[in-house]
């Protein structure tokens, strides 16, 4: 058991938004191709920072917002992630939080379970994009393909999802949850 997956919700964010922003802190190119079809380094942290403040409302939660992804997608990803992680060390982190289309969950479990887990795969877009380290910790990654696995159909449905990309079975369990999520494990970023 690696420190994130025995980690609760609250430092479980705390390290994986802070390995986030050192690659964010990183990148010198904010226009280089990321993995995502269409979307290049600055659209990674984009997609975080506006998400996830949209889920929140729609539960009656509210984050504050900070600078433009446009103007400044550092102090953007800073901003952000303190106001999460402010949620997660504030006084009722188990408050119960009700969103319209996820059902019920105790507010730190919602972080946890459709957030910091997002924050932790899109990592390794940035990474990518950026030719940083993209290497992640191995048992959340476990821990993550198996959930996602058992509910394959309610994934790819949702949209949020693109096609699974096929990699042999005995590849390493970070390059099964990048294929499994619709990325190829062996994107690279154009050269110049």
């Amino acid at each position: 058991m690696s420190d994130l997956t025995a980690a609760g919700p609250a430092e479980r964010h705390r390290l994986i938004s802070g390995v986030f922003a050192d690659r964010v802190e990183g990148t010198r190119d904010w226009e280089a191709p990321a993995p995502v079809e269409g979307w290049a380094a600055r659209d990674v942290v984009r997609h975080l920072v506006e998400w996830f403040p949209a889920f929140l409302s729609a539960g009656g939660v509210e984050l504050p917002s900070g600078p433009s992804v446009d103007v400044d997608p550092a102090g953007a990803w800073r901003a952000h992630s303190d106001a999460v992680q402010s949620l997660l060390d504030g006084p009722d982190p188990d408050r119960p939080f009700t969103h319209p289309r996820a059902g019920s969950h105790a507010l730190d479990q919602a972080v946890d379970m459709f957030y910091t887990s997002d924050v932790f795969m899109h990592t390794w877009d940035l990474a990518r994009a950026t030719g940083q380290d993209d290497a992640l910790d191995s048992d959340l990654c476990a821990q993550l393909l198996g959930g996602m696995s058992q509910m394959e159909e309610l994934i790819r449905a949702s949209g949020q999802y693109g096609p699974a990309v096929p990699v042999p079975e005995d590849a390493p369990v970070q390059d099964r949850m990048i294929g499994f999520i619709g990325r190829d494990p062996y994107w690279q970023a154009p050269t110049q």
